[in-house]
């Protein structure tokens, strides 16, 4: 597994909550945060999903995020 980094627009409490679903239940996914008190609004992600895919599956609930 690795960690990956990403800027994003998930802004809000009701954004995580949005993703929350996508993220939890894959078995890639180990871990995940965001940090939306930085003004990245930074996505931290330990998983086997390279970015590619990470992107892909934020932009299916409509959010994007640009690897940093």
């Amino acid at each position: 597994m690795k960690t990956l980094h990403f800027k994003t627009n998930i802004n809000c409490g009701s954004c995580i909550a949005t993703i929350s679903p996508e993220l939890n239940f894959k078995d890639k996914i180990q871990d995940w945060s965001v940090d939306i008190a930085s003004p990245d609004k930074t996505l931290t992600i330990t998983s086997d999903y390279t970015e590619a895919e990470i992107k892909e599956i934020l932009e299916k609930v409509g959010y994007k995020a640009e690897a940093v």
